[in-house]
């Protein structure tokens, strides 16, 4: 992992398309300020976790579902 010093005000830049500022440092919390295009999907580390449990699940559920219609046909 990169371990990078920010202050107000400064950024960094991933893959020469994606900005990162640090907009707020208050207590413990820092705002961040995220500029990236539209194609790049942008989520909070809670969420992109519950995204790919759910599509987990999704797919084992398919895969229970052809299971059952492949012994149907037997």
């Amino acid at each position: 992992m990169l371990a990078l010093s920010r202050k107000k005000d400064e950024a960094i830049i991933i893959n020469n398309n994606i900005e990162v500022t640090i907009i707020e440092v208050k207590g413990d919390q820092v705002k961040l300020g995220i500029k990236a295009p539209k194609s790049v999907p942008v989520y909070r580390k809670e969420v992109y976790t519950q995204i790919q449990e759910a599509n987990k699940e999704a797919s084992e559920e398919t895969k229970q579902t052809l299971e059952t219609l492949k012994n149907l046909q037997k």
